[in-house]
């Protein structure tokens, strides 16, 4: 069986989030979306919300499991029995960034390989980031955020 993570912070989950997880589904057989939760930086939504607003979009998908996660995501990689990592890709940036971890999460964990997916070029400028900023201005982020997720807000 092919089991893949596809971890962020999803803070909040955005529709280049939902592409990236539609897409990856065809090559796995159990996609778990990893929420993670880092114990020195408040999110700007809660764990619970951001479970909530993962749920409502990706309920009707049986292979697709959501949890909540702490410490190393290559060895919550091995909790879940899952050899692949999935990383969305926007920009050049992006993969720079993206690469050094998967290097050192491959010097780490050999038997995890990381997949990257290259975003839609539509969805290249959208980042949780920007999101939030939106968000916290009362911005409408409606062209951003699936609408599952944003009548959870």
């Amino acid at each position: 069986m092919k089991i893949a993570l596809f971890p962020g912070s999803f803070d909040p989950v955005t529709k280049a989030h939902v592409d990236i997880v539609e897409r990856s589904l065809p090559l796995f057989d159990k996609v778990y979306i990893g929420i993670g939760a880092n114990s020195s930086k408040q999110g700007f939504l809660s764990l619970a919300k951001r479970e909530e607003m993962l749920r409502a979009i990706f309920d009707n998908e049986p292979k697709i499991h959501i949890v909540a996660y702490e410490g190393l995501t290559i060895e919550f990689c091995r909790s879940i029995n899952a050899q692949y990592m999935i990383r969305g890709i926007r920009t050049v940036s992006d993969f720079e960034y993206e690469k050094a971890i998967a290097q050192m999460n491959h010097a780490l964990a050999p038997e995890i390989e990381s997949i990257f997916i290259v975003s839609k070029p539509g969805y290249s400028s959208i980042s949780s980031t920007i999101v939030r900023e939106i968000l916290k201005y009362n911005g409408d982020v409606s062209k951003f955020i699936p609408k599952a997720a944003l009548d959870c807000l």
